[in-house]
């Protein structure tokens, strides 16, 4: 069986709702997971003395402690259950009731509890039947808003018809509509509706129930569906709960679903708009003074006043400060350890090298996530730019990298004091970084010769005002002979065949030599 992986967002929900004093099967409702995993959750939370509010540190803990504990598996009743999961579809699939798939089980000796037996069922063979549809009572005010899209608008630009989607917002009890055009269905887009829609209800909303929109929903499921981190996010921090409707279900949010063409006809129908503010006034007019003023025919109150009198003082404040919408994206980190995000370059650490990550680009910073753990923080880098911390630079590259040239006179000099200020004099001028390969060249020639003959060579360079590498390194292989400032006496060597002079024929004239 493949176990869906919970991600940070729901792990970071689930404890958000239980530090709001949600019941634990709330949660797991609200949250699309086993009630048994947010009691987990909650108690490694308590292990971990874990309280609001979340930041990523907590959740790094978290995460840690999780990974502690290591993978459950599934029980002997499950693993029965899937042994024999062939004969338990076929009876499924011809109507037998579950209780009665039990026994048939116990006859070939199988015993498994009926809980199990049903989860099994409802989780991999899609048991159940759907339950009759009921009308719903109206929520609590201040509590339900219900959102849906659809091409609503028709700009004519440079003469051509353009047709344009509008976000189309409904409070479940008093139905005071808020329509806010927009050039696309995005993420961005859905965001920056939801951010006028609280500044035009003055407050915001507990719930919100979209459609299966890919701007908020990245997979679909009538259970537990998959958001987009950007707007579950911004749903985090405004504190809003999202509920979206099933899918093929449009009577989950029908107090919007009807509402689209009403919107279409009564609000744009023949208006003659050339951009999406000239739409954007036209609908802010139309919600407020004709369709907020206009007698709903359910609760038989104008929805404008029906708001304000029982609505508006239930809501959550309203944001202060505008919504900074973050960029989410996958990375993986290349052999330079950098990689690219919005168009700028973001180094980090040399563990992360081919590893895959998630990042969030805000308009400030840029965070680097790897399996729900943060692992590096980089200031925002404009297109084009470059953003990194000198520590990730590793360290034998990092004077280069840095362009350091101090770095190397300090090695240098940690040799000896005479190699230091030979590489000083090296260094010396302006851009004295072009300069750096030779320092790089004099400490090999440390490490080659040792740093005593090095030394004193170095010494008889500065001597005759002399700081060229190539010349030193010559200076080493071929050293020249030490001349010492007294003159010492000549030993003339004694000859090795001496004879007396009438030893030889020829006798020996002293004047002859003198002349």
């Amino acid at each position: 069986m493949a176990f869906r992986e919970v991600g940070m967002f729901e792990v970071k929900e689930v404890l958000r709702l239980h530090f709001d004093g949600i019941p634990k099967k709330a949660i797991a409702r609200a949250v699309g997971v086993d009630v048994k995993t947010v009691r987990r959750y909650i108690h490694i939370a308590a292990k971990q003395s874990i309280g609001p509010p979340i930041d990523d540190d907590k959740l790094s803990l978290f995460f840690s402690a999780i990974k502690a504990e290591g993978e459950r598996e599934h029980g002997d009743a499950w693993k029965a259950c899937e042994a024999h999961r062939a004969p338990i579809k076929k009876r499924i699939d011809a109507g037998i009731r579950l209780t009665k798939v039990k026994k048939f089980l116990e006859r070939q000796k199988v015993f498994v509890p009926y809980a199990t037996l049903h989860r099994f069922a409802a989780r991999e063979l899609e048991f159940g039947v759907a339950s009759t549809s009921v009308r719903l009572v109206d929520p609590p005010a201040g509590r339900e808003l219900q959102m849906d899209t659809g091409l609503v608008v028709t700009l004519t630009i440079d003469g051509k018809k353009t047709r344009k989607k509008a976000f189309i917002f409904t409070p479940a009890l008093s139905r005071y509509r808020f329509v806010y055009p927009v050039d696309r269905e995005t993420t961005e887009s859905a965001i920056e509706a939801c951010e006028a829609a609280w500044v035009f209800y003055g407050g915001v909303f507990a719930v919100l129930i979209p459609d299966n929109m890919k701007a908020i929903i990245i997979k679909a499921d009538d259970t537990s569906p998959r958001f987009t981190e950007a707007f579950r996010e911004y749903a985090q921090s405004r504190g809003v709960t999202i509920d979206p409707a099933r899918i093929r279900r449009p009577k989950d949010k029908a107090r919007v679903e009807r509402t689209v063409a009403f919107v279409r006809d009564d609000c744009f129908g023949g208006e003659e708009l050339d951009c999406i503010s000239a739409a954007r006034t036209r609908a802010l007019f139309w919600c407020e003074h004709e369709a907020g003023m206009k007698k709903h025919g359910t609760t038989q109150r104008r929805p404008k006043e029906h708001f304000l009198a029982e609505e508006q003082q239930h809501l959550l404040p309203a944001p202060n400060e505008p919504y900074d919408v973050p960029l989410w994206c996958s990375v993986t980190v290349d052999n330079s350890q950098h990689v690219a995000v919005a168009g700028g370059l973001y180094m980090l650490p040399l563990d992360c090298v081919r590893q895959k990550l998630r990042a969030r680009a805000d308009k400030s910073l840029v965070r680097f996530y790897k399996r729900g753990v943060l692992v590096k923080v980089l200031p925002r880098a404009a297109v084009g730019g470059r953003s990194f911390s000198p520590d990730d630079i590793p360290e034998h590259k990092r004077a280069y990298a840095l362009r350091d040239e101090k770095f190397l006179a300090a090695q240098a000099r940690e040799h000896g004091d005479t190699i230091g200020d030979f590489a000083d004099r090296v260094l010396e001028g302006p851009a004295p970084w072009t300069r750096m390969r030779r320092v790089s060249a004099l400490l090999s020639l440390v490490r080659r010769f040792g740093a005593a003959r090095v030394e004193a060579e170095c010494r008889r360079a500065i001597d005759v005002d002399m700081s060229d590498v190539d010349r030193l390194r010559r200076m080493l292989e071929k050293p020249i002979a030490q001349l010492d400032d007294k003159p010492t006496a000549r030993i003339i060597p004694i000859a090795r065949y001496l004879r007396s002079p009438s030893d030889y024929a020829l006798k020996r004239n002293p004047e002859k030599e003198e002349e």
